[in-house]
């Protein structure tokens, strides 16, 4: 009877374990379901519970990893080159507070991305992203195994040998801007398709779009925006650059599938010019620290529709850490020029804007191939 007694005061335990446990259990399912893109981007975005955008920059003398021959950079950014007579801004490397960040293989990358397609969209700086991963990997390919090629608003290095192909698409607005009556410049901000299908069929979507939407009036590439039959002479940048995104958005959580596609999408790089009142001529040391860290508009903005998708996209934030490198801009230094014009910038045009390479730019390309 007493041995009845413990076996039945047994099975009453079991029960009310795995009550609790299929309660907790069900919580738990309930809560995954409601904040699975939370989950996703936090599982994502800590990379192993390291934030890579959370650092310092450190002095590297074993940087850069090529040179300003590599035969696939514009000479825009070749800053060697065009004269620029430091080089020590190519020498800094991230050091992210929770981790480490690995030297960049290029061999190990191009393993990881064997018969795949990697794209990266989006505007001038992109291009500027898509030279420098193109110069860390060429040197390991050989001569007559590797090509580029064109095709529209496209172009693409092929390693051959890997079945790899590392691609830029011009889109720096993302959604379409046409000629319209009168030659007029429309942004249509409802429609994407016309760039978007070139993005179908590739395994790793590369985005940025930021700094074409805030140009000023002198400097806008359109006249007018476009929204269904509605037409409008202007609007809030930051709402014409929200409904841009959405279309994005649209178009991404209903065409690609996250079992088959990788997306990320790459925060603004920041400027040092005159609007921040930052100058970056002459400048031979990045930022020590930031009185008061700026958040731009458009990283809010970009983190509002992110949030609202389903399709899983990881934020790759560069802004904040790329905001500390006012040394290593082209300047003045964006062409060849005569030695005396390099030593008035006054009477230049200096490019604060996009970076010199080897530079900053490697370093963005080290945190992809860690996220890959």
């Amino acid at each position: 009877m007493a041995e009845c007694r413990t076996k039945t005061h047994f099975l009453l335990f079991l029960f009310c374990v795995f009550l609790c446990f299929f309660k907790g259990k069900s919580s738990w399912v309930i809560n995954e379901e409601d904040n699975e893109h939370d989950m996703v981007q936090t599982r994502r975005d800590s990379t192993g519970s390291c934030d890579l955008s959370d650092g310092k920059w450190v002095f590297d003398q074993t940087y850069p990893l090529y040179d300003s021959n590599c035969p696939y950079l514009s000479s825009a950014v070749t800053c060697q080159r065009n004269g620029r007579p430091d080089s020590d801004y190519e020498k800094w490397r991230w050091k992210p507070n929770g981790c480490s960040l690995a030297r960049f293989d290029a061999l190990k990358f191009l393993g990881k991305m064997r018969k795949k397609r990697i794209m990266l969209v989006g505007d001038s700086i992109m291009r500027n992203q898509w030279e420098s991963l193109v110069c860390l990997v060429q040197g390991v390919v050989p001569t007559g195994h590797k090509k580029v090629t064109y095709n529209g608003p496209s172009m693409a290095f092929h390693a051959l040998d890997f079945e790899t192909s590392i691609e830029f698409f011009w889109a720096p607005l993302l959604v379409e801007l046409k000629k319209g009556p009168e030659n007029k410049r429309i942004l249509h901000l409802d429609l994407i398709e016309e760039n978007a299908r070139y993005w179908r069929g590739v395994d790793v979507l590369v985005f940025d779009s930021a700094h074409w939407w805030i140009h000023s009036e002198k400097w806008s590439s359109w006249d007018y925006y476009m929204e269904g039959q509605s037409l409008y002479k202007t609007m809030n940048p930051m709402l014409a650059y929200q409904k841009g995104l959405t279309t994005w958005a649209k178009w991404i959580d209903l065409n690609l599938d996250p079992h088959q596609t990788r997306v990320i999408f790459r925060s603004m790089s920041p400027k040092h010019n005159r609007e921040n009142g930052w100058k970056c001529y002459n400048q031979k040391t990045p930022l020590a620290f930031f009185n008061r860290p700026n958040v731009p508009q458009q990283l809010l903005v970009l983190k509002g529709v992110l949030r609202r998708m389903r399709f899983p996209v990881y934020l790759h934030d560069i802004t904040a850490m790329s905001a500390f490198r006012r040394d290593a801009h082209p300047s003045v230094y964006r062409r060849v020029l005569d030695q005396d014009k390099r030593q008035h910038p006054g009477s230049l045009s200096s490019d604060c804007s996009h970076w010199c390479l080897p530079g900053v730019p490697d370093i963005w390309n080290e945190m992809l191939s860690a996220l890959l």
